[in-house]
């Protein structure tokens, strides 16, 4: 057994659940007790278990044969420490967050999850005075810091495979399909799996699309007797109008839009909408009155989130896991572990809380877009 400063920590799954989590607890776990002799505290529930004292102790037979296994045996929520629903309120539940993992003599809470995840463990740390380990999971890959996400991998495979049977149907009968793609306000999945699903038009939240541009393209296809077209669409994703209408709502002036969506902004400042219909619904029912061909959906919603990971996400679930037993037995706190080439780096966690990794306009997946003739929108 080697030697650690660590002797008993916490662990917690946090925001939406994706593919990966239960290797990466795995991971954490074997690593942590076999190797260091660190004794492991699980909360069920993410944030809302270790404000209500919810927990288990986790040993090597707890999590013997979860490597393949979708979701997370210690289940998850989206819940704050710092505005949690209580009672019909939101209440800052930070102290009983804190007096939970002092009861168990936790050295360090380990917190795997997204965006939102990172800022509350930093928020714990920073007014809770307690230490805290993260590790970067989320199929939309926008966690800044690291290079990819656990999670991100098996959602794209899963994202491109419907591709590629939509465009079975979508030949046969001489149709354009409009796939609604997950990935909240960034593009990576979308532009992921459409350049690997041979979608013919991607739209991305960063890059903000004009419907006319879309349509030409497609019409173009069709003259060059083209007997489809797939678009890949991002569920954040806006129209040029749509943008221009949330960054007015954003700076306090008001601007008329279209009918069938409201611009709202969530507690970060991030817009989203209310809408009237889904976004891809939306936009096939302009495409096929501005192209005059039959549009179809598909909306793959959670199947994207489900299921067994890939083998990448099962590796890099692995070696973020035993990476973080590796700081937890060194003392080294208060960081995200990212992925960066093939091995591990400890990221300050104060860098990472509150930024999101959006789709560089210059990134290499854009240029390879464009340049195989997929139309972005623009």
């Amino acid at each position: 057994m080697k030697k650690s400063k660590t002797k008993c920590i916490g662990i917690l799954t946090s925001g939406g659940d994706c593919p990966g989590l239960n290797a990466a607890i795995r991971g954490v776990v074997k690593a942590a007790i076999g190797t260091y002799g660190i004794k492991v505290v699980g909360f069920y529930d993410g944030f809302r278990g270790l404000v209500e004292n919810r927990t288990v102790t986790l040993e090597d037979r707890n999590v013997s044969g979860i490597l393949t296994q979708g979701g997370t045996i210690l289940g998850t929520s989206r819940d704050k420490p710092n505005k949690m629903p209580m009672g019909g309120k939101r209440m800052d539940m930070t102290n009983a967050a804190v007096e939970n993992v002092r009861k168990h003599h936790i050295d360090c809470l380990v917190c795997l999850g997204g965006g939102g995840t990172q800022k509350n463990a930093f928020h714990l740390h920073k007014e809770g005075g307690i230490d805290v380990l993260t590790l970067p999971k989320t199929i939309d890959n926008d966690v800044w810091g690291t290079d990819t996400t656990f999670g991100f991998d098996t959602a794209m495979w899963i994202a491109a495979e419907a591709i590629d049977r939509l465009h079975t149907t979508a030949t046969s009968h001489h149709r354009i399909i409009v796939c609604e793609i997950m990935g909240h306000n960034s593009g990576w999945l979308a532009l992921g799996a459409g350049i690997a699903g041979g979608a013919d038009v991607i739209l991305l939240p960063e890059i903000p699309f004009s419907l006319e541009r879309v349509a030409e393209h497609l019409e173009q296809r069709r003259l060059s007797g083209k007997r489809f077209s797939i678009v890949a669409v991002s569920e954040g994703s806006l129209s040029q109008e749509e943008a221009a209408a949330a960054e007015q709502a954003k700076s306090g002036k008001k601007k008329k839009h279209s009918p069938d969506v409201v611009i709202e902004h969530d507690e970060d400042g991030n817009p989203y909408r209310l809408v009237q219909e889904p976004k891809a619904s939306q936009i096939a029912r302009q495409i096929q009155h501005l192209t005059g061909t039959e549009a179809r959906v598909t909306s793959l919603g959670h199947v994207q989130r489900g299921g067994s990971p890939s083998p990448r996400d099962r590796l890099i679930s692995s070696l973020l896991g035993t990476a973080a037993a590796e700081a937890l037995a060194k003392g080294n706190y208060n960081n995200m572990i990212a992925i960066r080439g093939d091995s591990c780096k400890p990221i300050p966690l104060e860098e990472v809380a509150g930024k999101k990794k959006m789709v560089p306009l210059d990134h290499p997946w854009l240029a390879t877009a464009q340049m195989v003739g997929t139309c972005i929108g623009v």
